[in-house]
């Protein structure tokens, strides 16, 4: 009796890997789901086959994941200027048009409608005044409405209000969970790392580091930095100093400061040499200098000194947006 193999498709041979029919018969074979190097032709086939595949599919699973996780992905870039930028707290989200916007061109836009009596509350990207939504209610049913369509900032922002009980919105981790996850599905990172966190730490859910982990990668292949450098430094903990230094290098090359340091460390436990520590630095600086402007710089000095309107209660933004409409004379100074 012949010993069956596993039959890899880098052989160019498609049939089912334990009864060794092909799909010129009319049967549809369906790859493992795993590997991707074996097919089936049924359920049946595939149990079978399991005891003599599995070790195989396990470091070939293995390497796909990884071949995934240690891919660079291209920061996301701003809709106006086109510059890159790598975390969330160097943006603003505008709920008219449900862009993220970042802070350098909202500054701008602001700091030129202070100058001429202009709009303090237009848009830098469609120009639609931040005083049309007469309410916080109103800004939170826009948000809703862009989660609905699709929008996964949106979702992440009403995670958000959901985790602090902001925007009039009862705090319930577990609903911020739910919406942290839709948002992750539809591509936002950041979303993904801070699910990561709830597992972790077992806000709205019960703790589950394995699940953590889990959302971290998932972040760091959508391009989080802040997830990617975690998951170094939890690879360096184990002793597994090579891993941890392929995460720091792909978030360095980002631009983050905080994987750089990573970088570092590894160089002065040995574990990286002077040429690669080196080269870390000359691509984290061409990166810096690629996001840098002085609308930016102007952002951070003045962002510095004030509150995100994202912390305001319900009576502070309305008294903001009666502020706004003096300011752009749509009603007096002294209407109540």
């Amino acid at each position: 009796m012949s010993r069956k193999v596993c039959i890899s498709y880098e052989q160019n041979i498609v049939i089912c890997a334990n009864c060794g029919q092909g799909e010129e018969g009319g049967i549809n074979l369906k790859s493992c789901t795993a590997c991707k190097m074996v097919s089936y032709c049924n359920r049946d086939c595939q149990i079978a086959h399991r005891p003599m595949h599995k070790k195989e599919c396990k470091r070939r699973a293995a390497e796909l994941h990884d071949e995934a996780l240690f891919q660079e992905v291209d920061s996301e870039e701003c809709p106006i200027c086109f510059l890159p930028h790598i975390t969330a707290d160097q943006t603003t989200f505008q709920a008219c048009c449900g862009k993220k916007i970042c802070n350098g061109c909202s500054h701008a836009v602001m700091e030129t409608a202070f100058n001429t009596k202009g709009d303090l509350g237009l848009c830098a990207f469609c120009r639609k005044t931040c005083s049309s939504f007469d309410s916080i209610e109103a800004l939170v049913k826009r948000t809703y409405d862009l989660a609905e369509a699709g929008n996964n900032w949106a979702y992440f922002m009403l995670a958000g209000y959901y985790a602090q009980g902001l925007m009039g919105l009862a705090q319930d981790n577990q609903k911020c969970n739910e919406l942290l996850l839709k948002a992750g599905r539809l591509g936002c990172g950041d979303a993904y790392y801070n699910l990561g966190i709830s597992y972790r730490d077992g806000i709205g859910m019960e703790a589950d580091m394995k699940k953590a982990i889990h959302f971290w990668e998932l972040g760091a292949m959508k391009g989080n930095v802040l997830a990617r450098t975690k998951l170094g430094r939890m690879e360096g903990q184990a002793g597994n100093e090579r891993r941890a230094y392929e995460h720091y290098i792909i978030a360095a090359r980002a631009g983050y400061q905080g994987a750089l340091d990573g970088v570092k460390t590894c160089f002065m436990n040995g574990s990286v040499t002077k040429d690669e520590y080196t080269s870390a630095l000359r691509d984290y600086q061409k990166r810096r200098d690629e996001m840098w402007s002085e609308q930016r710089k102007a952002a951070a000095e003045f962002d510095s000194n004030h509150e995100s309107t994202a912390s305001m209660s319900s009576e502070q933004w309305n008294h903001a947006m009666t502020f706004m409409k003096v300011v752009n004379g749509e009603i007096n100074a002294g209407a109540s």
